[in-house]
């Protein structure tokens, strides 16, 4: 008799393969799940159900993806997937931002390189094409990670409904009195020729030229200095460019200021500075030779006038209280037309608006002898100048952080132009901005913090942009008066044209082809009508996705659930996305368009360095599907902590393809057992089989717990712990002699094999958030269910509080929680002494436990099953001194079960344990 065929062992065929071998099944498996409409049918199978939100922060559509919009992407679909099975209904509907600056200077690259020059229509309809090609390229990227979402509608910020909307959020803004144009210094990039706005930058450690001018004292209306022959103040600037601009010269009105005297080659001269800051200047301009022959307080500079070194015109003193204690001298030089705190003091005194900049960064003619010099030059020619006409005290290299365009990555200047604003401050929107965020919860919490302080420093925003490939801003002029429309009539009319026809049409229609016959300008009653040449700053087309998607039909039910449950991207959004939104959500609508704010950090290389193609540490998603499988990608993204910067590369995920093998190993192991069970059998549970389905339930609802608190990470470590120590280590070493050995239809098998079902369908259930694809695999084998259409259908199936308090109640956990611990201390000392001896199976040994009565006791109450929990011959138990000793076995081993045991007998001298001859019939 061949034994090996009496056993029953587990069913290769049966179970999903050893090889996962994912970037072959998954696009298999995404087949067939295109070919069920999976995402169509989980929403009809929620129909019903409370909504849950996860509104999609755009990506933009200029490449294909990359790793961190990898992460991203899965991030969100772990929260849509998780929702779904927590019983809400969680329509999930991705979108794409298609207007900008890289897409287009990527297309007039394409121009260039063909020697042409396109006109705005021609460019417009070319960038249009660039970003429709990489919507389809992103979308089949995103769908090979395992993502669900109504992928066939998407929303696109280019599409001619979303434009139109656009239009109608500017106009609902400027009802409310939020928008206004304005002679303002903006951020001005000279490289894209085009106004930015702060989310728009990255601050860099550059070194710039220090430069310490002296300004000489032309009148003193308060009489202050008479006795004080020879006076100069002393401005100290970063920006030399700036000095062709300059007003006036500013002093803080409470802060004490030092009149020095210095002697240098015979000569005295007075010196008005901030008596804190005189030791400093002292060290810097060389003065060895000083005295302070009086302070008074800055209020005293008032409108006195001092001469500009390089122009016959004045420089007024004036008075502000943002000036500081930190740098320089305490006189602050101020050129209304390059800086926003000097703008303000410019307008308080009446002081004109000089910006003698062009768009490109090249000085104009009002820069009399500077005309035509690059602002970056002015290092040279004007400190030259300077030094030329004796105001240079002192020049030097100074190293701090300055702002660069994040597009370009080239310096950005402040420039004062004509632009379009937002409001901040126009009916207490900040604070309220800062009102609603209260109210907001926030992943990690410290997000609140920087939304806050993003919110609370922010100037108004500059909406305009002086670019082609855009939503125009929809204004009209009078012809004569330049008087701008802010009349909501006239906006909708761009509104109806745009929706018809796409932005475009903006550009090419004249405004007699878009305004009605006879319409007059409500202020000026002009009928002619020039238009609005700039474009909406993309965050304002990203800001109103709130607006122009949730509060539209995309999906139905999304008007019940305004605001979004969540809103999920990258940390850098702060500034971003979350600012923009929550500025047009709270004008136009009074509240957050969120609920939840979920921030995750930038992925990194194993280094904690930034990855670039250059240095070759880039990890590429599309290629890693290929080599990994999208549910290894995904397992990587669930184990990292997110909300910090996430490390990866291949090493890492080779790593964690490790560990996704241990997982799929135990789902493999357990459905292989299954191949003969009914599930509709209901089996009485033998005591470990009970414990096993009481600790599947306190996982379930553990990891329940962390999905809705977006504690990913918890999940999967607490799956994977779970199934290499409480399943590997002990549960299916303890049955697999039952599983195996003892007869098919005994209640033994069955009891073991029910338990295995159960746990296989919930951790099944509860991974498939995660692991998609290998779910949605195990869950086809699964015998004899009433399944649904797919794992992604079902519920988590989280235990009652009563099943829970059930569970507390019974103590077979702790009776458990006490055996392991206590089998752990055994296989220790086993280790130790198998070393010294010349048997290495521990089922060849006999364990001797000596401890205290309860212990004892305690062990005994697990019956004639502890040798095998134990996987020893046998295990003797005595009350006395602690100790744990080994002997080897004395008992014969079954030739069918592999087992020693006091009861295996020769049966035609063949040995075989008392169970296995019942199972042979013997």
């Amino acid at each position: 008799m061949d034994l090996r065929e009496t056993l029953n062992l587990p069913d290769a065929e049966f179970t999903i393969p050893m090889k996962a071998d994912l970037p072959k099944r998954e696009p298999e498996i995404q087949a067939k799940w295109d070919e069920m409409g999976i995402y169509h049918k989980i929403q009809e199978a929620r129909a019903g159900a409370a909504v849950f939100v996860l509104h999609d922060g755009p990506p933009y559509t200029n490449s294909p993806i990359h790793i961190g919009t990898a992460l991203n992407k899965i991030l969100k679909d772990f929260v849509v997937k998780s929702q779904t099975m927590l019983g809400f209904r969680a329509p999930y509907v991705p979108g794409y931002d298609n207007h900008g600056l890289p897409i287009e200077q990527t297309v007039i690259k394409e121009f260039e390189k063909k020697k042409e020059k396109p006109d705005v229509v021609t460019l417009r309809k070319a960038c249009r094409e660039h970003a429709a090609k990489y919507i389809d390229v992103q979308t089949e990227q995103f769908k090979r990670l395992g993502v669900f979402g109504l992928w066939e509608k998407p929303y696109r910020t280019m599409d001619f409904r979303y434009e139109a909307e656009l239009v109608r959020v500017f106009k609902r803004l400027a009802e409310r009195g939020y928008v206004y144009r304005g002679l303002r210094p903006t951020l001005w990039s000279p490289t894209q020729r085009t106004a930015l706005a702060e989310s728009e930058l990255v601050y860099k450690d550059t070194v710039s030229k220090a430069i310490y001018v002296r300004f000489k004292l032309k009148a003193d209306p308060n009489r202050m200095f008479e006795k004080f022959p020879n006076l100069y103040t002393i401005i100290w600037t970063t920006t030399p460019w700036t000095i062709p601009a300059n007003l006036a010269c500013a002093f803080h009105p409470a802060l004490q200021y030092a009149i020095v005297r210095v002697v240098q080659d015979g000569t005295e001269t007075h010196y008005l500075i901030l008596k804190d800051l005189v030791k400093r200047t002292a060290e810097h301009v060389g003065w060895k030779d000083y005295v302070v022959d009086d302070l008074l307080e800055g209020v005293n500079m008032d409108r006195a006038v001092f001469a500009h070194p390089i122009y016959n015109r004045d420089s007024l003193g004036v008075l502000a209280e943002y000036i500081t204690t930190e740098d320089g001298t305490g006189v602050v030089h101020t050129a209304p037309g390059h800086g926003r705190e000097d703008f303000y003091t410019g307008k308080e005194y009446g002081l004109p608006i000089l910006c003698p900049v062009d768009e490109g960064g090249v000085l104009t003619a009002e820069a009399g002898e500077f005309e035509g010099v690059y602002y970056k030059n002015c290092d040279t020619v004007v400190v030259d100048r300077l030094r030329e006409v004796g105001a240079l005290l002192d020049v030097r290299d100074y190293e701090h952080q300055y702002p660069y365009s994040e597009r370009d990555g080239n310096p950005v200047i402040y420039r004062a132009t004509e632009q379009w604003f937002i409001a901040i401050d126009h009916e207490e929107l900040r604070r309220r901005m800062l009102a609603e965020i209260d109210d907001v919860q926030f992943f990690p919490e410290m997000g609140r913090v920087r939304l806050t302080a993003m919110i609370s420093g922010r100037p108004d925003w500059c909406i305009s942009r002086q670019r082609p490939w855009g939503v125009g801003i929809p204004v009209f002029y009078g012809l004569n008066s330049r008087e701008p429309v802010l009349d909501p009539e006239a906006i909708e009319y761009v509104a109806k044209l745009v929706e018809a026809k796409g932005s475009d049409a903006w550009f090419e229609a004249e405004p007699f082809e878009i305004l009605p016959e006879g319409y007059k300008h409500p202020v000026t009653g002009e009928t002619e009508f020039t238009k609005e040449r700039d474009v909406l700053d993309v965050w304002f087309d990203s800001g109103s996705t709130h607006i122009c998607v949730l509060e539209g039909d995309v999906e139905p039910l999304w008007k019940e659930r305004m605001p979004a449950d969540l809103y999920l991207e990258g940390s850098d959004q702060h500034r971003g996305w979350f600012n923009s939104s929550l500025v047009i959500g709270t004008a136009a609508r009074d509240e957050a368009p969120f609920r939840q704010i979920l921030t995750h950090g930038f992925v990194v290389d194993e280094k904690g360095l930034k990855m670039s193609k250059r240095d070759g540490n880039v990890v590429d998603p599309v290629v890693a599907c290929q080599q990994y499988g999208a549910d290894v990608i995904r397992y990587w993204v669930a184990s990292v902590d997110y909300a910090n910067d996430v490390p990866c590369s291949d090493a890492l995920l080779k790593r964690f393809g490790e560990n996704y093998r241990t997982v799929r190993n135990t789902l493999r192991f357990l459905l292989s057992n299954l191949y003969d069970y009914d599930p509709d059998s209901n089996p009485a549970l033998l005591e470990i089989d009970e414990w096993l389905v009481e600790q599947i339930d306190l996982l379930v609802a553990d990891c329940a717990d962390n999905y809705k608190a977006y504690d990913f990470g918890a999940v999967i470590n607490s799956v994977h712990n779970f199934c290499s120590k409480e399943l590997s280590r002990f549960y299916l070493d303890a049955i697999k002699d039952r599983m195996y050995c003892d007869g098919k239809d005994w209640e033994t098998r069955r009891s073991a094999q029910a338990a295995s079902l159960y746990a296989l369908l919930q951790l099944t259930r509860i991974l498939s958030p995660i692991l998609p694809h290998t779910c949605e695999e195990v869950y086809t084998r699964v015998p004899g269910l009433h399944k649904l259409f797919s794992v992604h259908a079902e519920l988590f199936g989280v235990p009652s509080a009563a099943r829970l308090a059930e569970i507390e109640d019974n103590k077979l956990q702790e009776r458990f929680a006490e055996l392991t611990e206590y089998r752990g201390v055994v296989f220790a000392a086993f280790e130790a002494w198998k070393t010294t001896a010349e048997l290495k199976d521990s089922q060849d040994a006999i364990v001797s436990i000596v401890d205290n009565a309860e212990v004892i006791q305690a062990l005994k109450s697990f019956g004639d099953d502890l040798p095998n929990l134990f996987k020893m011959s046998a295990v003797e138990l005595a009350v006395g001194e602690q100790s744990v000793s080994f002997r080897a076995s004395e008992f014969l081993k079954c030739e069918r079960s592999r087992l020693r045991r006091p009861d295996v007998a020769l049966v035609d001298g063949v040995p075989l344990s008392a169970r296995d001859r019942r199972v042979l019939g013997l």
